[in-house]
Formats: C-alpha cells, structure tokens, sequence
C-alpha cells in the first residue's frame, strides 16, 4: 500500500501548486517541482518512491507529450525543422562550453568539465511546452520552433553523450563506428515514424501495403470506428505508448516517440461514419488534456522536483559556484537561441527572446547524464553534482517565470503582425 499513499500525498500537493499557481497567476509546472523538492527535503517523501511512482511519472510525461503533439499540424512541423536547424546547433553548442569552462575553472579537471557541459546541453522540452500551453502560447510560432529545435537537441545531445562518455569515463576508445551508428539509429527512427505517417495511417494506407487483401483497404479511421467510436482514447493511447516504447528502443526519451505519434495522428482520421453528430477528435482531445494536465501528467513534474535532494552543508558551500553556473547558462543559452532565432529562423525580436526562454530547461538527459557521471562512474565530486542540481532547479524555474513576464511583449508583438 506504499506506493499508493505516496501517489495520495503528490496528487494532494498538485492540488495545493494548482491553488497556488491560481493565487499567483504563475504556471503550476512552477510549483509542481517545488511540491517535489519540499516533501522529498523534509522526508514526507523518500528520495526513491519505488518503480511504481517511476513508471506512473513516465506515463505522465508520454501523455504530456502526446497530447501536445495531437494538436499540432503536421506539415507546420516539418516546416518548422527547417527553421529551426540554427537554434538547435547553437543552443546546444553554447550551454555546452559555457558548463565546461566554468566547470574547468572551479574544478580543474576536464573529465568534471566534460560531464558538466554534457549535463546542461539538452533542454526539457516538456517542461517549456507544458508552461507555454498553461498561457496558451503553445501553438506560436516560438513554440513550434522551440518544440523543433528540442527534439534535434535531444538527438544531437544522444551524439555527444556516445562521443564524450567514453572519454570521460576511460572505458572505450571514440570510435567513428559508434558515432555513426547514433546518427543511423536517429535517422532509422525518423523514418519509420514518418513511413508510419504516409503509408499505414491514412484511410487507404499508401504503397507496398495497399496490396495487402484485406489490410490495404482499412487505415486508422476504420481502427478508430470500432465500437462507434467509445475507442478512440484507448486506441489513441497505446499508440502514443507504442511509439515511446519504439523511441526508447532507439535510444531517446519515450516522450519523443510520443510527440512524434500525436503529431502523426490528423484530425481527419477521428470523421466516424456511424456517429456523424459526435465530434471524437473534441473528445479525445478533451479527455488526453485532462490526462496529461490534470492528474497523470503532473506526477511527472513533482517526481522531477523529488530529485532535488540537498546535503545543506554541501549546498550553503556550492552557492557561489551554483550562482555563477547559473547565470552563465541563462545568458548562454537566451542569447544563442534567441540569436540563432533572430537570424537563422527568422523569428522578430519579441519572438527570439521568448524562444531563448524557453530553451532553458533541464530536465530528463542532463539527470541521466548526472547519474553516469556521478552514480555510475564516480566522475562528478560532490560539489559539482550539487552544483549541477542547483543550476538545474534555477533554470527550470525560470522558464515558467520567464515565460509570464515575457509574455506580454510576446502578445504585443504577435498582434503587430496579425494587423
């Protein structure tokens, strides 16, 4: 009965963090990770919950992002990709260096360094859009490219975790064999979630496969119609499920593959015969947004914040390092993606800085890369691994305060354009 009465106690601190973030007009991704950091540093919570909570946290964020992914548009999407290349490469490549020379000026030592820089590439894209869509700017433009952007970081960060581990670690030896099987695998994912998309989905599935007897005549609407309808979320879910499973299996976070099987999904799909007055994409939709933001999704979040468990003689010596590190990466980052924003995308003034905000978030593989460096390997002392969790914290609660004070300039500039 554990595991239940710790899953009682974090949906009753999303209900305070839901009253709080309506008391304050600020998003509740805020106070979501700043439920978790309390009850787990004042011991209502264990600093390991179990796999129960584990896996109910990833369910939490394969809905998430599925049912952001639902209500995008495909095409925009793509579009979107070859936008948003440059924001990518130099918002990755920018925090990177940041970390490593400040981390080699505290700590002297490249491995530390490495490790650092490797940590605070990646950003949280789940933790941006999730705030972006508490203030309904999370089908701007900003957030298409923000989305886009994320996703190439997530695997362009995969690629430097295969390069630079085994440099940092001393394991093995960097081998070009290695690296190109990351960017074979990424590719290989790519397309089979697109192949997914173009041939087996539509109401005719296209190619090979629509010679199929039998199966070439029948896409997903005749799958989504089964029952008149009353199983479209369960159907809808366990490919949302499937494809985070097909993302792991090739080396990204199960939220990828999950964004990636909403946004394959059209709304055409959900034009039931049988029931033509029901509107079954409306509810689907409704249902996933009360999954994903009301009681699954935020497990998630407050699990996240549970990680931030401090030793507060260690934390009161590693301020100064953890300010410093912070700051850095704040300016680092905004200014390389907002620039990259600006000049590579496109994007005006009040959109590139709105998506530098929101490319500050750290969350699922700088945690990963902090439990190989610091669990695993023994890399990280403890000063720099409290000094990454501290930076961790101050970014992830500067994207939803970032996004709120920002967002009027970003209302601003949206209107300018709309005239």
């Amino acid at each position: 009965m554990e595991p239940l009465v710790y899953l009682a106690i974090i949906w009753a601190s999303v209900f305070i963090a839901n009253i709080l973030a309506e008391k304050t007009r600020l998003t509740p991704v805020l106070f979501f990770l700043f439920m978790g950091a309390l009850l787990v540093n004042t011991g209502i919570l264990p600093e390991q919950t179990g796999d129960f909570i584990r896996v109910f946290a990833e369910l939490g964020i394969i809905v998430i992002m599925f049912a952001l992914g639902f209500e995008e548009n495909t095409s925009d999407f793509m579009k979107s990709i070859k936008r948003s290349w440059g924001i990518a490469l130099f918002g990755a490549l920018a925090p990177f260096f940041t970390a490593y020379v400040v981390a080699d000026y505290f700590w002297a030592d490249r491995n530390v360094a490495i490790m650092c820089g490797l940590a605070m590439t990646a950003t949280a894209v789940s933790l941006t859009m999730v705030s972006l869509k508490s203030e309904g700017l999370h089908r701007s433009q900003a957030a298409k490219g923000i989305m886009t952007s994320a996703i190439l970081d997530d695997v362009g960060s995969l690629v430097f975790v295969a390069i630079l581990v085994p440099i940092a670690t001393g394991s093995t030896m960097v081998s070009l064999p290695a690296i190109g099987l990351i960017v074979l695998k990424a590719l290989l994912f790519f397309l089979i979630i697109a192949a997914v998309g173009m041939w087996v989905l539509p109401e005719r599935p296209n190619g090979l496969l629509s010679r199929i007897p039998g199966f070439g005549r029948h896409g997903v609407r005749h799958v989504l119609s089964i029952g008149k309808g009353e199983n479209t979320t369960l159907t809808v879910l366990t490919v949302a499920v499937l494809a985070g499973l097909l993302s792991h299996l090739f080396g990204f976070h199960p939220a990828v593959g999950a964004y990636m099987a909403g946004l394959i999904l059209k709304e055409e799909y959900f034009q039931i015969t049988a029931t033509p007055n029901v509107n079954h994409y409306k509810n689907t939709k409704q249902i996933l947004d009360n999954v994903a933001f009301s009681w699954i999704g935020p497990v998630f979040f407050v699990n996240l914040g549970a990680h931030i468990v401090f030793d507060w003689d260690i934390l009161l010596a590693v301020i100064p390092q953890t300010l410093v590190m912070a700051f850095a990466l704040l300016v680092a980052q905004i200014a390389s993606a907002g620039l990259a924003a600006r000049y590579t995308a496109g994007f005006d003034n009040a959109q590139s800085m709105m998506v530098g905000i929101g490319m500050l978030g750290r969350a699922e593989l700088a945690f990963v890369v902090m439990d190989i460096a610091y669990v695993q390997y023994k890399i990280l002392n403890d000063e720099a691994f409290y000094t990454l969790m501290g930076t961790a914290l101050v970014l992830n609660i500067a994207v939803p305060v970032g996004i709120v004070l920002w967002k009027p300039h970003f209302n601003r500039s949206v209107e300018k354009q709309a005239e």
